[in-house]
C-alpha cells in the first residue's frame, strides 16, 4: 500500500529530484545544441531509451497495470537470479577493448580519441587475454574476430542463467529496469540508479582502451597488474553499491506484482 503524500511533501520531494536531475541533464542538452559528444558523460543518454525529460519527471510511484505484469515478472526474475549468484571480479573491462579487436580506425566507436596503445598494441593485449564476459549487451558489440576469444557465448534467451552481480554492466543496466518500472516505482529510485550507472560509465572508459586524458579522465591501465588491481577494487565496490539498489527494485517488483 503507498502512502497518501500532502502537497508540501511531494512538492518538496518534486523540487529535490529536479534539482539534482538537472545537474546531470543540463551539461549534456547545452552539449547537444552545440554540437558536440562525450565518450562518458552523454552513454546514458544515447545507449538507454529514456530520455533527459522523462528522467526529470517526479513520481510517488504507482500500482500495477495487469497489462505490465509479464515485463514485471521478467526483471523481477533477472534481479532475483542475479543477486543469488556471487560476484565474478574477473572480467578486466576487456569487453571494451573487444569492441576494438581488429577493427581500422574509421571502425572504432569512439575514433575521435585515440587508442593509449594503438591499434596493434590493443590487438595484442586482446589476442593474450582470458576475456569472460557475461552480459549479453556487451557481447553483442564485440568485433566478429573477438566473439570466438570470449569463453562465454552469452545469448538473450540465456540472460537469466548468466547476469552476475560483479558485472560492471549488470549493474548499469539496474537503471534500465528501474526506469522501465517507472512510474510505478518512485523517481528518487531511478535516479539512484542512474547515479550508480553514470559512475560505472566513468570506469567502464577508464578502463577501455581509449585515451580520455584530454577530458580529464586517468587511465586504469588493465594491461598490467597494477590496473588489473585497480580495477578490481573497484568493481568490488561498485557491486557493493549496486546490491542494495537491486533489493529495492526487487522489493518494487515484489509489491506491484502482489497487488493493491
Amino acid at each position: 500500500m503507498l502512502p497518501v503524500l500532502d502537497q508540501s511533501t511531494w512538492a518538496a520531494r518534486r523540487a529535490a529530484h529536479e534539482a539534482r536531475v538537472d545537474a546531470w541533464i543540463e551539461p549534456h542538452l547545452a552539449r547537444r545544441r552545440r554540437g558536440e559528444k562525450h565518450p562518458v558523460e552523454d552513454f546514458l543518454f544515447t545507449y538507454y531509451s529514456y530520455r533527459p525529460a522523462q528522467l526529470r519527471r517526479w513520481f510517488p510511484g504507482g500500482v500495477l497495470d495487469e497489462r505490465r505484469r509479464p515485463a514485471v515478472e521478467w526483471i523481477r526474475d533477472l534481479l532475483a537470479a542475479t543477486a543469488s549468484r556471487p560476484p565474478h571480479l574477473g572480467c578486466f573491462g576487456l569487453h571494451e577493448w573487444a569492441m576494438v579487436y581488429r577493427q581500422t580506425h574509421e571502425q572504432v566507436r569512439h575514433n575521435a580519441w585515440p587508442l593509449r596503445l594503438g591499434a596493434a598494441g590493443t590487438d595484442a593485449v586482446v589476442a593474450g587475454a582470458r576475456i569472460r564476459c557475461s552480459h549479453f549487451d556487451a557481447f553483442r558489440f564485440y568485433t566478429e574476430p573477438a566473439r570466438p576469444l570470449n569463453l562465454l557465448q552469452p545469448t538473450r534467451e540465456a540472460q537469466h542463467a548468466l547476469e552476475q552481480p560483479g558485472c560492471l554492466h549488470a549493474n548499469m543496466d539496474l537503471y534500465k529496469h528501474a526506469y522501465k518500472l517507472a512510474p510505478l516505482v518512485p523517481a528518487e529510485l531511478v535516479a539512484d540508479c542512474f547515479e550508480l550507472a553514470r559512475d560505472i560509465r566513468t570506469l567502464d572508459m577508464q578502463a577501455s582502451p581509449y585515451d580520455l586524458a584530454a577530458l580529464g579522465y586517468e587511465p586504469v591501465p588493465i594491461e598490467t597488474a597494477e590496473g588489473r588491481a585497480r580495477y578490481v577494487e573497484a568493481q568490488r565496490a561498485f557491486a557493493d553499491r549496486a546490491a542494495p539498489l537491486r533489493s529495492r527494485l526487487l522489493a518494487e517488483c515484489e509489491r506491484l506484482l502482489a497487488g493493491p
